[in-house]
C-alpha cells in the first residue's frame, strides 16, 4: 500500500493499492476500447475507464513493457494482501496493516 499523496490523490483514496506488472503476460479479457490515457508528467501516463472513470493502470515511458496495475480495478480472481507499505508518514492513524 502506498501511502504518499500523489496515489491518494490519483486514486481518490486513503492509498494506492498497485502492483508492477510485466506488460508482455498481461492481457485484458474487454473493455479496453473504453481507455483513455492523460498524460500525469512528461514520462508518466494514468490509464482510465472513460465511462466510470476509475483508475485502472499507469506506467512509465523510462521503463517498457511494466505498468503498475491499480487492484483495485480487478473484479476476478483472488488478490493477495498487501504486504508492504510506504509512505507511512501519510497513513491516517486509524488504519493498521495486518
Amino acid at each position: 500500500m502506498c501511502y504518499c499523496q500523489h496515489c491518494q490523490q490519483a486514486q481518490g483514496s486513503i492509498a494506492g493499492w498497485n502492483s508492477p506488472i510485466d506488460q508482455t503476460k498481461f492481457q485484458f479479457i474487454s473493455g479496453q476500447d473504453q481507455l483513455k490515457e492523460y498524460l500525469h508528467a512528461p514520462n508518466k501516463a494514468r490509464v482510465f475507464c472513460q465511462n466510470c472513470g476509475s483508475p485502472i493502470y499507469s506506467y512509465r515511458t523510462d521503463l517498457p513493457n511494466i505498468i503498475r496495475l491499480r487492484l483495485g480495478s480487478v473484479t476476478e480472481g483472488k488478490l493477495p494482501a498487501p504486504k508492504e507499505e510506504f509512505f507511512t508518514e501519510h497513513k491516517p492513524n486509524f488504519l493498521e496493516l495486518r
